[in-house]
Protein backbone atom coordinates (compact mmCIF):
# COMPACT_ATOMS: atom_id res chain seq x y z
CA UNK A 1 0.00 0.00 0.00
CA UNK A 2 0.85 3.71 -0.91
CA UNK A 3 0.41 6.68 1.76
CA UNK A 4 -0.67 9.69 0.02
CA UNK A 5 0.69 13.08 1.28
CA UNK A 6 0.89 16.59 -0.37
CA UNK A 7 4.39 16.88 1.44
CA UNK A 8 6.75 14.29 2.75
CA UNK A 9 9.39 15.58 5.19
CA UNK A 10 12.31 13.72 6.34
CA UNK A 11 13.07 14.25 9.78
CA UNK A 12 11.40 15.45 12.93
CA UNK A 13 13.42 18.08 14.72
CA UNK A 14 12.87 22.04 14.88
CA UNK A 15 12.95 22.71 11.51
CA UNK A 16 10.39 19.90 10.07
CA UNK A 17 8.09 20.19 13.32
CA UNK A 18 8.08 23.73 12.30
CA UNK A 19 7.31 23.40 8.33
CA UNK A 20 4.73 20.94 9.44
CA UNK A 21 2.82 23.22 11.16
CA UNK A 22 3.14 25.90 9.00
CA UNK A 23 1.78 23.78 6.06
CA UNK A 24 -0.64 22.62 7.89
CA UNK A 25 -1.90 25.86 8.69
CA UNK A 26 -2.77 26.23 5.03
CA UNK A 27 -4.29 22.87 5.13
CA UNK A 28 -2.36 20.94 3.54
CA UNK A 29 -1.85 17.35 4.27
CA UNK A 30 1.75 16.50 5.84
CA UNK A 31 3.41 13.51 6.94
CA UNK A 32 7.07 13.10 8.66
CA UNK A 33 8.81 10.62 8.95
CA UNK A 34 11.59 10.41 11.71
CA UNK A 35 13.77 7.25 12.21
CA UNK A 36 14.47 7.23 16.12
CA UNK A 37 11.84 5.97 18.21
CA UNK A 38 11.38 8.44 20.16
CA UNK A 39 12.34 12.41 20.78
CA UNK A 40 16.34 13.41 22.21
CA UNK A 41 16.23 14.37 25.07
CA UNK A 42 18.64 16.12 26.01
CA UNK A 43 19.94 19.90 25.04
CA UNK A 44 21.82 21.10 21.83
CA UNK A 45 20.87 24.23 20.64
CA UNK A 46 20.11 26.92 23.03
CA UNK A 47 19.51 30.39 21.55
CA UNK A 48 17.07 32.01 19.25
CA UNK A 49 16.46 35.84 18.14
CA UNK A 50 13.11 37.79 18.18
CA UNK A 51 12.59 36.86 14.51
CA UNK A 52 13.02 33.13 15.36
CA UNK A 53 10.85 34.12 17.80
CA UNK A 54 8.58 35.43 15.69
CA UNK A 55 8.38 32.32 13.60
CA UNK A 56 7.73 30.38 16.28
CA UNK A 57 4.81 32.95 17.45
CA UNK A 58 3.19 32.02 13.68
CA UNK A 59 3.71 28.30 14.58
CA UNK A 60 1.49 28.69 17.73
CA UNK A 61 4.25 28.27 20.53
CA UNK A 62 6.15 31.17 21.38
CA UNK A 63 3.77 32.05 23.96
CA UNK A 64 4.27 29.21 25.85
CA UNK A 65 7.99 29.65 25.69
CA UNK A 66 8.09 32.31 26.87
CA UNK A 67 6.29 31.31 30.05
CA UNK A 68 8.92 30.51 32.43
CA UNK A 69 10.40 28.78 29.59
CA UNK A 70 13.22 31.57 28.05
CA UNK A 71 16.23 33.59 29.66
CA UNK A 72 16.60 36.79 28.03
CA UNK A 73 20.02 37.57 27.72
CA UNK A 74 21.35 41.19 28.08
CA UNK A 75 24.86 41.39 27.08
CA UNK A 76 27.15 38.54 24.85
CA UNK A 77 30.62 39.74 26.40
CA UNK A 78 34.19 38.71 24.55
CA UNK A 79 37.37 38.15 27.63
CA UNK A 80 40.69 37.57 26.94
CA UNK A 81 42.50 35.71 29.76
CA UNK A 82 42.86 38.46 31.70
CA UNK A 83 39.54 39.77 31.87
CA UNK A 84 39.44 42.72 29.47
CA UNK A 85 36.43 43.06 27.34
CA UNK A 86 37.58 42.93 23.71
CA UNK A 87 33.83 42.45 21.84
CA UNK A 88 30.30 43.22 23.88
CA UNK A 89 26.88 42.19 21.77
CA UNK A 90 24.12 44.34 23.23
CA UNK A 91 20.73 42.02 22.74
CA UNK A 92 17.88 44.92 23.12
CA UNK A 93 14.46 43.65 25.49
CA UNK A 94 12.57 44.15 22.22
CA UNK A 95 13.47 43.41 18.75
CA UNK A 96 12.19 44.91 15.06
CA UNK A 97 9.83 41.43 15.60
CA UNK A 98 8.57 42.42 18.66
CA UNK A 99 9.97 40.12 20.93
CA UNK A 100 13.56 39.66 23.12
CA UNK A 101 17.05 39.58 20.79
CA UNK A 102 18.57 37.05 22.30
CA UNK A 103 16.56 34.04 24.23
CA UNK A 104 18.00 31.33 25.75
CA UNK A 105 16.32 27.84 26.19
CA UNK A 106 16.58 24.02 26.33
CA UNK A 107 15.61 22.68 22.79
CA UNK A 108 13.93 19.17 24.22
CA UNK A 109 11.52 22.24 25.51
CA UNK A 110 10.85 23.80 22.72
CA UNK A 111 10.84 20.71 20.38
CA UNK A 112 8.10 19.39 22.93
CA UNK A 113 5.80 22.21 22.24
CA UNK A 114 6.23 22.08 18.92
CA UNK A 115 5.22 18.34 18.27
CA UNK A 116 2.41 19.35 20.59
CA UNK A 117 1.03 21.61 18.33
CA UNK A 118 1.53 19.65 15.19
CA UNK A 119 -0.17 16.40 16.54
CA UNK A 120 -3.11 18.41 17.50
CA UNK A 121 -3.48 19.06 13.74
CA UNK A 122 -5.54 16.72 11.82
CA UNK A 123 -3.56 16.64 8.93
CA UNK A 124 -0.42 16.04 10.69
CA UNK A 125 0.63 12.35 10.54
CA UNK A 126 3.82 12.05 12.36
CA UNK A 127 5.66 8.25 11.67
CA UNK A 128 8.56 7.63 13.97
CA UNK A 129 10.66 4.37 13.61
CA UNK A 130 10.44 5.25 9.87
CA UNK A 131 13.95 5.38 7.85
CA UNK A 132 13.92 6.54 4.83
CA UNK A 133 15.86 4.41 2.43
CA UNK A 134 15.04 5.05 -1.26
CA UNK A 135 13.67 8.30 -2.97
CA UNK A 136 12.69 8.71 -6.64
CA UNK A 137 10.72 11.09 -8.62
CA UNK A 138 7.85 10.53 -10.63
CA UNK A 139 5.79 12.13 -13.29
CA UNK A 140 3.67 14.41 -10.28
CA UNK A 141 5.54 14.10 -7.26
CA UNK A 142 8.15 11.92 -5.27
CA UNK A 143 8.07 8.32 -3.94
CA UNK A 144 9.99 7.45 -1.03
CA UNK A 145 10.26 3.77 0.48
CA UNK A 146 11.05 4.11 4.01
CA UNK A 147 12.07 0.98 6.83
CA UNK A 148 10.20 0.48 9.74
CA UNK A 149 11.47 -0.21 13.22
CA UNK A 150 9.82 -4.25 12.46
CA UNK A 151 12.11 -4.46 8.92
CA UNK A 152 9.45 -3.82 6.69
CA UNK A 153 8.87 -1.40 4.10
CA UNK A 154 6.29 1.22 3.66
CA UNK A 155 6.04 3.15 0.70
CA UNK A 156 4.60 7.11 0.37
CA UNK A 157 3.83 9.01 -2.56
CA UNK A 158 3.84 13.41 -2.17
CA UNK A 159 4.03 16.27 -4.51
CA UNK A 160 7.11 17.64 -2.73
CA UNK A 161 9.51 15.44 -0.23
CA UNK A 162 11.90 18.33 2.44
CA UNK A 163 15.31 17.08 3.68
CA UNK A 164 15.01 18.06 7.30
CA UNK A 165 16.91 15.06 8.25
CA UNK A 166 20.45 16.85 9.84
CA UNK A 167 23.88 16.90 8.75
CA UNK A 168 23.84 13.36 8.13
CA UNK A 169 20.85 14.14 6.11
CA UNK A 170 19.62 10.70 3.52
CA UNK A 171 17.29 13.27 1.29
CA UNK A 172 20.66 15.80 0.36
CA UNK A 173 22.35 12.66 -0.50
CA UNK A 174 19.61 10.80 -2.88
CA UNK A 175 19.06 13.94 -4.43
CA UNK A 176 22.60 13.94 -5.19
CA UNK A 177 23.44 17.88 -3.74
CA UNK A 178 27.05 18.85 -3.51
CA UNK A 179 28.40 20.60 -0.29
CA UNK A 180 30.64 22.98 0.02
CA UNK A 181 33.21 22.80 3.08
CA UNK A 182 35.25 25.87 4.19
CA UNK A 183 37.62 23.65 6.31
CA UNK A 184 36.87 25.83 9.33
CA UNK A 185 36.27 22.99 11.89
CA UNK A 186 37.41 22.39 15.67
CA UNK A 187 36.72 19.98 18.58
CA UNK A 188 34.43 21.50 21.26
CA UNK A 189 33.78 19.49 24.80
CA UNK A 190 30.09 21.04 25.46
CA UNK A 191 29.11 20.47 28.99
CA UNK A 192 25.25 21.13 30.19
CA UNK A 193 24.88 21.39 33.73
CA UNK A 194 21.28 22.25 36.29
CA UNK A 195 22.68 23.71 39.13
CA UNK A 196 21.50 22.79 42.53
CA UNK A 197 21.45 26.50 43.59
CA UNK A 198 20.41 29.45 41.16
CA UNK A 199 23.24 32.12 40.43
CA UNK A 200 23.05 35.30 38.66
CA UNK A 201 25.42 35.51 35.72
CA UNK A 202 25.79 38.49 34.55
CA UNK A 203 26.52 39.20 31.39
CA UNK A 204 24.41 36.14 31.11
CA UNK A 205 26.80 34.77 28.25
CA UNK A 206 30.56 35.01 28.06
CA UNK A 207 32.95 33.89 25.70
CA UNK A 208 36.61 33.54 27.38
CA UNK A 209 39.39 34.11 25.09
CA UNK A 210 42.04 32.26 26.95
CA UNK A 211 44.66 30.40 24.94
CA UNK A 212 45.07 28.50 27.93
CA UNK A 213 41.65 26.87 27.48
CA UNK A 214 39.45 28.87 24.98
CA UNK A 215 35.85 28.71 26.96
CA UNK A 216 32.21 29.53 26.29
CA UNK A 217 30.03 29.82 29.17
CA UNK A 218 25.83 30.55 28.20
CA UNK A 219 22.51 29.96 29.35
CA UNK A 220 20.67 26.89 28.53
CA UNK A 221 17.68 28.00 29.46
CA UNK A 222 15.68 28.70 33.26
CA UNK A 223 18.10 26.30 35.58
CA UNK A 224 20.56 25.23 33.16
CA UNK A 225 23.76 26.41 32.38
CA UNK A 226 26.30 25.23 30.03
CA UNK A 227 30.18 25.53 29.49
CA UNK A 228 31.98 24.60 26.52
CA UNK A 229 35.72 23.70 26.08
CA UNK A 230 37.73 24.05 22.90
CA UNK A 231 40.35 20.78 22.53
CA UNK A 232 43.76 21.91 22.57
CA UNK A 233 46.44 20.76 20.08
CA UNK A 234 47.75 16.91 21.62
CA UNK A 235 44.33 16.87 23.20
CA UNK A 236 43.16 13.07 22.56
CA UNK A 237 38.83 13.30 21.80
CA UNK A 238 38.67 10.10 23.93
CA UNK A 239 40.40 12.00 27.21
CA UNK A 240 38.21 14.81 26.34
CA UNK A 241 35.17 13.63 26.29
CA UNK A 242 34.97 11.99 29.80
CA UNK A 243 32.74 12.85 32.94
CA UNK A 244 35.90 13.74 34.72
CA UNK A 245 37.27 15.52 32.37
CA UNK A 246 34.19 17.81 32.51
CA UNK A 247 34.18 17.65 36.58
CA UNK A 248 37.85 19.40 36.40
CA UNK A 249 37.14 21.67 33.29
CA UNK A 250 34.33 23.47 35.44
CA UNK A 251 35.97 23.41 38.87
CA UNK A 252 37.72 27.06 38.21
CA UNK A 253 33.80 27.97 37.96
CA UNK A 254 32.85 26.50 41.60
CA UNK A 255 30.74 23.81 39.96
CA UNK A 256 30.95 20.78 41.14
CA UNK A 257 29.04 17.26 42.05
CA UNK A 258 27.86 18.55 45.38
CA UNK A 259 26.31 21.68 43.85
CA UNK A 260 25.25 20.73 40.42
CA UNK A 261 24.08 17.73 37.66
CA UNK A 262 26.16 17.20 34.83
CA UNK A 263 23.21 16.31 32.07
CA UNK A 264 25.40 16.25 29.22
CA UNK A 265 29.12 15.68 28.05
CA UNK A 266 29.79 15.34 24.55
CA UNK A 267 33.15 16.12 22.16
CA UNK A 268 31.61 18.38 19.37
CA UNK A 269 33.01 19.47 15.76
CA UNK A 270 31.60 22.62 14.79
CA UNK A 271 32.02 23.23 11.08
CA UNK A 272 30.75 25.50 8.48
CA UNK A 273 29.41 24.22 5.31
CA UNK A 274 26.47 24.48 2.82
CA UNK A 275 25.00 22.81 0.23
CA UNK A 276 25.34 24.21 -3.24
CA UNK A 277 21.57 22.89 -4.55
CA UNK A 278 19.03 23.12 -1.83
CA UNK A 279 16.38 21.66 -4.58
CA UNK A 280 16.37 19.51 -7.56
CA UNK A 281 12.30 19.05 -9.11
CA UNK A 282 10.64 18.08 -6.27
CA UNK A 283 13.68 17.45 -3.51
CA UNK A 284 14.49 20.06 -0.98
CA UNK A 285 16.27 20.32 1.71
CA UNK A 286 16.05 22.88 5.22
CA UNK A 287 18.23 22.95 7.87
CA UNK A 288 21.49 20.94 9.11
CA UNK A 289 20.40 18.89 5.81
CA UNK A 290 21.28 22.09 3.73
CA UNK A 291 23.89 23.93 6.25
CA UNK A 292 25.59 23.54 9.31
CA UNK A 293 27.13 26.87 11.28
CA UNK A 294 30.15 27.29 13.96
CA UNK A 295 28.20 28.50 17.35
CA UNK A 296 29.43 31.36 17.62
CA UNK A 297 26.83 33.90 16.64
CA UNK A 298 24.05 31.47 17.87
CA UNK A 299 22.07 30.77 14.60
CA UNK A 300 22.01 27.40 13.84
CA UNK A 301 18.62 26.32 14.79
CA UNK A 302 17.49 30.02 13.44
CA UNK A 303 18.85 29.40 10.10
CA UNK A 304 16.71 26.66 9.74
CA UNK A 305 13.72 27.92 11.33
CA UNK A 306 13.83 30.92 8.59
CA UNK A 307 13.87 28.08 6.07
CA UNK A 308 10.98 26.40 7.23
CA UNK A 309 9.34 29.88 7.11
CA UNK A 310 10.66 30.50 3.81
CA UNK A 311 9.79 27.55 2.16
CA UNK A 312 6.32 27.23 3.70
CA UNK A 313 4.59 30.45 1.95
CA UNK A 314 6.21 29.25 -1.33
CA UNK A 315 5.14 25.84 -1.45
CA UNK A 316 1.76 26.57 -0.10
CA UNK A 317 1.24 28.77 -3.44
CA UNK A 318 2.60 26.29 -5.52
CA UNK A 319 0.58 23.19 -4.24
CA UNK A 320 -2.52 25.66 -4.10
CA UNK A 321 -1.74 26.64 -8.04
CA UNK A 322 -1.00 30.61 -7.65
CA UNK A 323 2.01 30.43 -8.44
CA UNK A 324 4.06 28.38 -10.80
CA UNK A 325 6.66 25.78 -9.47
CA UNK A 326 9.65 27.73 -10.89
CA UNK A 327 8.74 30.08 -7.25
CA UNK A 328 10.87 27.59 -5.64
CA UNK A 329 14.13 28.17 -7.54
CA UNK A 330 13.66 31.18 -5.48
CA UNK A 331 14.25 29.50 -1.90
CA UNK A 332 17.40 28.92 -2.54
CA UNK A 333 18.29 32.17 -3.98
CA UNK A 334 17.13 33.88 -0.99
CA UNK A 335 18.31 31.32 1.96
CA UNK A 336 21.46 30.61 0.61
CA UNK A 337 22.85 34.29 0.37
CA UNK A 338 21.64 34.80 4.00
CA UNK A 339 22.94 31.51 5.75
CA UNK A 340 26.41 32.18 3.80
CA UNK A 341 26.38 35.59 5.33
CA UNK A 342 25.70 34.09 9.04
CA UNK A 343 28.28 31.33 8.21
CA UNK A 344 31.23 34.16 7.75
CA UNK A 345 30.01 35.88 10.40
CA UNK A 346 29.97 32.49 12.94
CA UNK A 347 33.66 32.25 11.45
CA UNK A 348 34.99 35.41 12.12
CA UNK A 349 33.77 35.25 15.62
CA UNK A 350 35.63 31.93 15.81
CA UNK A 351 39.03 33.38 14.50
CA UNK A 352 38.65 35.59 17.58
CA UNK A 353 38.02 32.86 20.48
CA UNK A 354 39.90 29.67 18.75
CA UNK A 355 43.05 30.75 19.43
CA UNK A 356 45.48 28.38 21.17
CA UNK A 357 48.79 30.46 20.86
CA UNK A 358 49.38 32.72 23.40
CA UNK A 359 51.29 35.16 20.76
CA UNK A 360 48.47 35.17 18.98
CA UNK A 361 46.32 35.92 21.27
CA UNK A 362 48.45 39.09 22.43
CA UNK A 363 48.51 40.40 19.16
CA UNK A 364 44.64 39.62 19.16
CA UNK A 365 44.21 41.45 22.00
CA UNK A 366 46.04 44.50 21.37
CA UNK A 367 44.09 45.01 17.94
CA UNK A 368 40.98 44.64 19.23
CA UNK A 369 41.41 46.79 22.48
CA UNK A 370 42.44 49.40 20.03
CA UNK A 371 38.87 50.06 19.07
CA UNK A 372 37.65 52.39 21.64
CA UNK A 373 34.40 51.39 22.08
CA UNK A 374 34.02 47.11 21.72
CA UNK A 375 30.07 47.31 22.02
CA UNK A 376 28.10 46.33 18.94
CA UNK A 377 24.87 45.18 18.16
CA UNK A 378 24.64 41.62 16.14
CA UNK A 379 23.56 41.72 12.14
CA UNK A 380 20.39 40.71 11.50
CA UNK A 381 20.90 40.26 7.88
CA UNK A 382 17.74 40.51 5.32
CA UNK A 383 17.11 39.24 1.80
CA UNK A 384 19.02 40.65 -0.89
CA UNK A 385 17.72 38.81 -4.24
CA UNK A 386 14.53 36.87 -5.01
CA UNK A 387 10.97 38.00 -4.50
CA UNK A 388 11.47 41.42 -3.89
CA UNK A 389 10.32 44.64 -5.80
CA UNK A 390 13.35 46.13 -7.58
CA UNK A 391 15.02 48.66 -7.16
CA UNK A 392 13.50 49.78 -3.46
CA UNK A 393 14.92 50.39 -0.56
CA UNK A 394 13.05 49.31 2.12
CA UNK A 395 12.41 45.96 -0.04
CA UNK A 396 14.42 42.76 1.99
CA UNK A 397 14.56 44.41 4.98
CA UNK A 398 12.52 42.48 8.31
CA UNK A 399 9.37 44.47 9.07
CA UNK A 400 8.41 45.64 12.28
CA UNK A 401 5.89 43.94 14.47
CA UNK A 402 4.27 46.37 17.06
CA UNK A 403 1.99 45.79 20.26
CA UNK A 404 -1.57 46.80 19.04
CA UNK A 405 -5.59 47.33 19.49
CA UNK A 406 -8.15 46.33 17.49
CA UNK A 407 -11.73 46.93 19.42
CA UNK A 408 -11.38 44.76 22.67
CA UNK A 409 -8.27 42.71 21.60
CA UNK A 410 -4.40 43.62 22.21
CA UNK A 411 -1.36 41.87 21.66
CA UNK A 412 1.63 41.61 18.95
CA UNK A 413 0.42 42.53 15.52
CA UNK A 414 0.65 39.00 14.12
CA UNK A 415 -1.87 37.98 16.75
CA UNK A 416 -4.39 40.83 16.75
CA UNK A 417 -4.89 41.55 13.02
CA UNK A 418 -3.30 38.52 11.22
CA UNK A 419 -0.11 37.14 9.10
CA UNK A 420 0.71 36.52 5.47
CA UNK A 421 0.84 38.96 2.76
CA UNK A 422 0.46 42.41 4.65
CA UNK A 423 -0.29 46.36 3.21
CA UNK A 424 0.58 48.06 6.37
CA UNK A 425 0.17 52.01 6.31
CA UNK A 426 -0.35 54.74 8.41
CA UNK A 427 -1.56 57.23 5.68
CA UNK A 428 -4.80 55.18 4.85
CA UNK A 429 -6.57 52.10 4.27
CA UNK A 430 -4.20 50.35 1.39
CA UNK A 431 -6.76 48.03 0.42
CA UNK A 432 -9.72 51.12 -0.14
CA UNK A 433 -6.68 52.25 -2.42
CA UNK A 434 -6.90 49.19 -4.76
CA UNK A 435 -9.19 48.82 -7.49
CA UNK A 436 -11.93 45.39 -7.25
CA UNK A 437 -9.74 43.13 -9.30
CA UNK A 438 -6.15 43.81 -7.56
CA UNK A 439 -7.82 43.91 -4.28
CA UNK A 440 -9.85 40.05 -5.36
CA UNK A 441 -6.18 39.25 -6.36
CA UNK A 442 -5.05 39.89 -3.02
CA UNK A 443 -7.32 38.28 -0.83
CA UNK A 444 -6.84 35.06 -3.03
CA UNK A 445 -3.37 34.41 -1.88
CA UNK A 446 -4.55 35.59 1.94
CA UNK A 447 -3.71 39.49 1.47
CA UNK A 448 -4.92 41.62 4.33
CA UNK A 449 -4.21 45.48 4.78
CA UNK A 450 -4.12 47.12 8.00
CA UNK A 451 -4.49 51.13 8.55
CA UNK A 452 -2.45 51.81 12.02
CA UNK A 453 -2.84 55.04 14.00
CA UNK A 454 -2.44 56.33 17.44
CA UNK A 455 -4.86 56.64 20.06
CA UNK A 456 -5.91 60.06 18.60
CA UNK A 457 -6.76 58.93 14.87
CA UNK A 458 -10.68 58.32 15.18
CA UNK A 459 -10.41 56.71 11.28
CA UNK A 460 -7.63 53.75 12.47
CA UNK A 461 -9.24 50.62 13.27
CA UNK A 462 -5.70 49.39 14.67
CA UNK A 463 -3.95 51.57 17.04
CA UNK A 464 -0.08 51.55 17.50
CA UNK A 465 0.26 51.19 21.08
CA UNK A 466 3.61 52.27 21.44
CA UNK A 467 4.09 53.75 18.19
CA UNK A 468 7.26 51.73 16.75
CA UNK A 469 5.09 50.62 13.75
CA UNK A 470 4.54 54.27 12.68
CA UNK A 471 7.99 55.49 13.61
CA UNK A 472 9.56 52.28 11.10
CA UNK A 473 7.43 53.69 8.63
CA UNK A 474 8.85 57.18 8.52
CA UNK A 475 12.17 55.81 9.10
CA UNK A 476 12.03 53.78 6.11
CA UNK A 477 9.91 56.83 4.18
CA UNK A 478 7.44 54.52 3.60
CA UNK A 479 3.32 55.24 3.62
CA UNK A 480 2.71 51.73 2.22
CA UNK A 481 4.76 48.45 3.12
CA UNK A 482 4.06 45.27 1.68
CA UNK A 483 5.22 42.49 4.15
CA UNK A 484 5.72 38.97 2.45
CA UNK A 485 4.60 36.32 4.89
CA UNK A 486 8.07 35.13 6.21
CA UNK A 487 7.82 38.75 7.29
CA UNK A 488 10.31 40.43 4.88
CA UNK A 489 9.35 43.25 3.51
CA UNK A 490 8.74 43.04 -0.39
CA UNK A 491 8.17 46.53 -1.38
CA UNK A 492 7.36 50.09 -0.65
CA UNK A 493 5.19 52.92 -1.52
CA UNK A 494 6.17 56.50 -1.15
CA UNK A 495 2.29 57.56 -1.14
CA UNK A 496 -1.10 55.52 -0.54
CA UNK A 497 -1.95 56.34 -4.53
CA UNK A 498 0.46 54.16 -5.46
CA UNK A 499 0.25 51.09 -3.50
CA UNK A 500 -1.91 49.53 -6.89
CA UNK A 501 1.80 49.60 -8.77
CA UNK A 502 2.79 47.93 -6.06
CA UNK A 503 0.63 45.05 -5.46
CA UNK A 504 0.76 44.73 -9.26
CA UNK A 505 4.23 44.83 -9.03
CA UNK A 506 3.69 41.62 -6.49
CA UNK A 507 1.26 39.70 -8.93
CA UNK A 508 4.05 40.16 -11.77
CA UNK A 509 6.55 39.05 -9.41
CA UNK A 510 4.83 35.60 -8.54
CA UNK A 511 3.89 34.86 -11.76
CA UNK A 512 7.11 35.30 -13.28
CA UNK A 513 10.07 34.35 -10.15
CA UNK A 514 12.98 33.86 -11.96
CA UNK A 515 14.77 37.18 -12.41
Amino acid sequence: MTHETDVLLVGWGPVGQTLAILLAQHGWRVTALEKQPAAYPLPRAVHFDHETARILQAAGVADAMADGRIETADFYEWRNGKGDVLLRFVSRPMGVCGWPEANMFAQPELERLLDEKARSLANVTLLRGHEAAALTETEDGVRVTARTADGSDATFAARFVVGCDGANSFVRGAIGAPVTDLGFFYDWLIVDVRPHVPKLWSPLNIQVCDPQRPTTLVSGGPGRRRWEFMRLPGEAIEDLNRADTAWRLLAPWDVHPGNADLERHVVYRFQARWVDLWRKGRGLLAGDAAHQTPPFAGQGMCAGLRDAMNLAWKLDLVLGGRAPECLLDTYAQERMAHVRMMIEFAMALGKVICVPDPAEADARDASMMATRDPQTTPPLPGILAGVLRENDPVAGKVCVQARVRRGAREGLFDDVVGRGWTLLSADGDPLQALPDELATWFRSIGGIGARLGGDGDDGAPIRDLDGRATAWLRENGAAVVLQRPDFYVFGSAATLADTPVLVADLRARLAAPAS
